[in-house]
């Protein structure tokens, strides 16, 4: 399945299971208030569940939703170490001397190591929190090995590629809502569960094109 097909498959998805069912759409708005509801509902778009399903068990949804917090806080460690060391030696020693051409060289080298770290720790824990999802063990959402073989499968190329254009359409979509006059920010505040819905999915269709289908 190509991109655009995952594209248009996903948005059909979210289409089907919002346009219409206005007592779930109302759910999950609601949920975005709190948060961990919402994940612990993607976590079941993540298992594969066709069609969208009700939002239901929210305690195990709640908890479902911490999990996924606490994933994506551990894969972030690394990015902030990083950040703090390249950044933060930068900036004393800017503090010590404004016009360090070394430590404003630091800097820049600093954000740029740290943003391509975060590109690709966010790329891996994708994945992680749907190998997560499949499995239902917290300690899958760690087997890099397991992973980074889906990931390949995909192509590395082809998943960031595959982000970027899902990135690109919805921020755009997204700040043209918020620049419609009077309802713009209330439009976008609805429309949030069904980009969710829609990214959801979307990163789901990429994993399966690359992972065995006995995992699915």
């Amino acid at each position: 399945m190509d991109i655009g097909e995952m594209l248009g498959s996903s948005f059909t998805y979210a289409k089907e299971g919002l346009i219409g069912e206005w007592k779930r759409w109302a759910l999950l708005l609601i949920s975005t208030i709190i948060f961990p509801f919402l994940y612990g509902y993607l976590l079941r778009i993540y298992r594969g569940a066709v069609p969208a399903p009700d939002p239901d068990d929210w305690v195990k949804m709640f908890v479902d939703g911490i999990l996924m917090i606490v994933i994506g806080f551990i894969y972030a460690i690394p990015v902030i170490i990083v950040a703090m060391v390249l950044m933060g030696a930068s900036i004393f020693a800017l503090i010590a001397n404004p016009e360090s051409a070394a430590g404003m060289g630091g800097m820049i080298v600093g954000i740029l190591v740290t943003l391509i770290l975060a590109l690709i720790i966010s790329l891996i824990s994708n994945f992680a929190l749907i190998r997560f999802a499949r499995e239902g063990k917290f300690g899958e959402a760690f087997n890099l090995k397991a992973i980074l073989a889906v990931i390949s499968k995909v192509g590395w190329l082809h998943y960031f590629i595959a982000v970027l254009v899902f990135g690109i359409i919805t921020t755009v979509i997204m700040m043209a809502l918020q620049f419609i006059p009077f309802i713009g920010f209330i439009l976008y505040l609805i429309a949030l569960p069904f980009i969710a819905v829609w990214s959801a999915r979307y990163i789901t269709l990429i994993y399966e094109s690359g992972a065995p289908a006995d995992n699915w």
